[in-house]
């Protein structure tokens, strides 16, 4: 596209968000890069006007405008990847939140009149299919019955069937991604899914497991959040619409994932794991529900030939690279310094950042 463009990120402070916003200010086809979230960072990407934004529903009869509509004002694209996954033991809250936020979200951007919605669906959104089985963009996604992370996912797609139907002139694209992991998101990742009652130690000897129970048919795709960010610059300024698969290759097995940790395997009935999932979630061990595991062993694998043809998306990180850089996080505890990513050593520097610029020093 010739023109340059003004674009409108949520979730812009995420494991995705945060890649999302550095490439777009970089863009010589963007003009402006406005990054909404509930906490915006002390200490952000240079060129990105942050804007505190929750996308909560307001209360019926609450006076005066939306105060997304002046943020959407004069936006050309908006990149919707604001989602949230805990806290768990709340439906409503997430339903809340993702749904009917997105649903909110979607009306602001009709009534400014923005002409490209970029949309981070998932694989959560397919339908089950049998072990093994690889689809395209045009598998069924009505999503996993069990997962709500999934249903959710799929009732965004249903939502932006209905903007499309009804708003023909604006280019609509839903990017697809597999799980999505990089270093700089582990302490992230680790308080979304492993909760506070893991010890340290656990985390630390992650790259020293001598066994891996292996769950028989359990293969997973994932991509690294650097090239997930590519795709969604790419689906910003180009002339593309419709879904998207991202995945990098190969999809991994267990056994792919323990070669890579020195580490062997020992089989576990899927029944089993899933009875532990369900008690650990039970007894507030977990802090996600089994869900998350009908959703990986049930979801099928993405081909992503349409990515590489019309977004010209090739991975720079293979799946097995994406793997080791998040362990490698996770074993060292990193984060990033945005408050959903921060590690504790991110905290410290953000402190060290803010308390300088301040003061007038500097800090290299």
């Amino acid at each position: 596209m010739a023109r340059e463009q003004r674009v409108v990120v949520t979730g812009a402070t995420g494991n995705v968000g945060l890649r999302v916003v550095e490439v777009l200010a970089g863009d010589a086809d963007v003009s402006q890069v406005v990054g909404l979230a509930r906490r915006p960072p002390a200490i952000g990407p240079a060129g990105v006007r942050w804007v505190s934004m929750d996308l909560t529903p307001r209360p019926p009869g609450t006076p005066g405008p939306d105060p997304l509509d002046a943020v959407l004002a004069g936006a050309d694209a908006l990149v919707h990847l604001a989602w949230l996954i805990q806290p768990s033991r709340d439906p409503g809250r997430l339903w809340e939140v993702n749904a009917a936020g997105t649903a909110r979200l979607l009306a602001a951007a009709s009534r400014a009149g923005v002409r490209t919605i970029v949309h981070a669906s998932s694989v959560g959104t397919y339908a089950p299919a049998p072990l093994g089985t690889v689809v395209d963009e045009g598998w069924p996604t009505h999503g996993i019955a069990t997962s709500p992370y999934s249903l959710g996912k799929a009732y965004c797609e249903r939502l932006l069937d209905a903007y499309e139907a009804g708003h023909p002139e604006v280019r609509v694209v839903r990017l697809r991604p597999s799980l999505v992991v990089q270093r700089r998101s582990a302490a992230h990742v680790r308080r979304l899914f492993a909760g506070a009652l893991v010890p340290d130690a656990a985390f630390g000897a992650v790259r020293r497991l001598p066994v891996l129970p292996d769950v028989p048919g359990l293969t997973v795709q994932l991509a690294h959040a650097e090239d997930v960010a590519d795709a969604f610059r790419a689906a910003v300024v180009r002339d593309v619409r419709g879904p998207f698969n991202l995945a990098a290759p190969p999809a991994l097995s267990v056994p792919d994932i323990a070669a890579l940790l020195g580490a062997r395997t020992v089989p576990v009935p899927p029944r089993l794991v899933r009875a532990l999932v369900r008690a650990g979630w039970t007894a507030r061990v977990l802090p996600v529900d089994v869900g998350w595991f009908d959703l990986a062993l049930r979801t099928p694998q993405m081909r992503t030939d349409r990515a590489a043809a019309e977004l010209g998306w090739a991975p720079r990180w293979d799946a097995s690279e994406a793997v080791v850089d998040v362990l490698e996080g996770l074993a060292q505890g990193a984060g990033d310094r945005t408050p959903p990513l921060e590690g504790d050593a991110d905290r410290s520097r953000v402190t060290e950042l803010v308390t300088a610029r301040q003061g007038g020093g500097e800090v290299r």
